[in-house]
């Protein structure tokens, strides 16, 4: 099976344009694609997790990738999926976003010679003057056309900004851009996307001719992505201090059933023929599928020793295994202790277990805490400084683990 067939064996792909033409490019090694990474926060996460593996396959079946660093369009912020307006960031914010954005990308994008290139769109954008990019540009677009695009009309009710609205002509512009400037011939992204990524083809053509050979493909990765990428207590990170290696494999450790063999397929090197015998698998079957998951992709983000240790911590603390050396542990300092304890609601936001007293009220009122194995139903319940000191184990809802003492 070769590589374009593939990615649609493992429900990657979702829209394309011209795709016997796609198809030829990636068989054959010669796509130069780029995927773009808007630097809105310092760490990558789980919903840029499948554009990473993407990239990697790719690059591995000899295409080369163009990895854009959002560092101009970071500026205004993408209206795609959002009910309200991104928060502005400063110029200093969004380039250490782009420095950390890189650094963690070499885990899975080879940029050594001949190999990947990265770029950021603020050599580009911030450069441009704007009453030649309204002439140039900026007459390529049709208003009626942009407002009919999804990721406008979703917006439209609740209010777009005029900035935001200019993120289609950015994106489109980037794209055009790296046509003319790196011979990238192919763009990818998500589905929310896919009106953008029109755009950029379409602006290709109208300034460069009919038979300017520019190819867009949409996938389900953002989407799926954004889906996967959140839970309950914040967004899962790729950045070992933002989210630990033990929470990232219990994150996948925990996807339902009817997920499981989905992300296998989607986000795995492992070879299909593998997943498709892991189909008539039920029951406890489906947790073993689980743990192939959680340990593979934990290996692929944080390194072997690390998915050993992860899944170690979770056979001790769900298997019955009795091993909790790896279980995520949290220090913090006497200081922050009033005669010699703490309140419980103090010391889970203290931990960062929880973001705010009223999450740590309505996790105890709602029964979903335990400490030392025992429930917590008092919002007033204190932890002495000796607990602390010897450690004592959180379990916030089922499957959330953390052991918590004096630093």
């Amino acid at each position: 099976m070769q590589i374009y067939e593939e990615l649609v064996a493992r429900g990657l792909i979702a829209q394309v344009t011209d795709e016997s033409e796609i198809r030829e490019l990636i068989n054959s090694g010669k796509a130069k694609f780029y995927i773009g990474f808007d630097p809105t926060a310092d760490s990558l996460h789980v919903g840029h997790f499948m554009a990473l593996c993407l990239m990697k396959r790719l690059q591995m079946a000899g295409n080369k990738p163009v990895v854009l660093l959002g560092g101009g369009t970071g500026y205004i912020g993408d209206p795609s999926g959002r009910t309200d307006m991104r928060s502005m960031l400063s110029p200093e914010t969004i380039e250490h976003n782009c420095e950390c954005f890189k650094r963690q990308m070499e885990r899975f994008i080879d940029f050594g010679e001949g190999g990947a290139i990265a770029v950021n769109n603020a050599d580009w954008l911030l450069k441009l003057n704007y009453v030649d990019l309204l002439r140039e540009v900026g007459a390529c677009f049709s208003v009626n056309n942009m407002l009919r695009a999804e990721c406008y009309k979703q917006r439209m009710e609740k209010g777009l900004s005029f900035l935001e609205f200019n993120y289609m002509i950015m994106q489109s512009y980037d794209f055009y851009h790296l046509y003319k400037e790196y011979d990238c011939n192919m763009q990818f992204g998500g589905d929310d996307q896919w009106s953008n990524m029109l755009g950029g083809t379409e602006l290709i053509r109208k300034k460069l001719g009919k038979d300017a050979y520019a190819m867009t493909i949409t996938l389900l990765l953002n989407s799926e992505g954004k889906k996967m990428g959140k839970t309950a207590n914040g967004a899962v990170w790729l950045d070992p201090n933002k989210t630990s290696p033990f929470e990232f494999y219990q994150y996948w450790r925990n996807v339902g059933d009817s997920d499981v063999l989905k992300c296998i397929r989607m986000l795995t090197f492992i070879p299909l023929e593998e997943i498709d015998k892991m189909d008539a698998w039920e029951g406890a079957q489906l947790n073993e599928a689980k743990d192939i998951l959680a340990y593979e992709l934990t290996a692929l983000v944080h390194g072997k020793e690390e998915a050993e240790k992860a899944r170690t911590a979770s056979k001790a603390l769900f298997g019955g295994g009795s091993d909790d050396s790896n279980m995520p542990t949290v220090e913090i300092s006497a200081d922050i202790l009033n005669d010699g304890a703490i309140g419980i609601m103090d010391l889970l936001v203290a931990a960062a277990v929880v973001p705010s007293k009223s999450e740590a009220r309505r996790l105890i009122t709602q029964g979903g805490l335990f400490i030392d194995d025992g429930k917590i139903d008092d919002i007033g319940h204190i932890i002495s400084l000796e607990q602390l000191t010897s450690g004592i184990k959180v379990r916030r809802g089922k499957k959330n683990f953390y052991k918590i003492l004096i630093g």
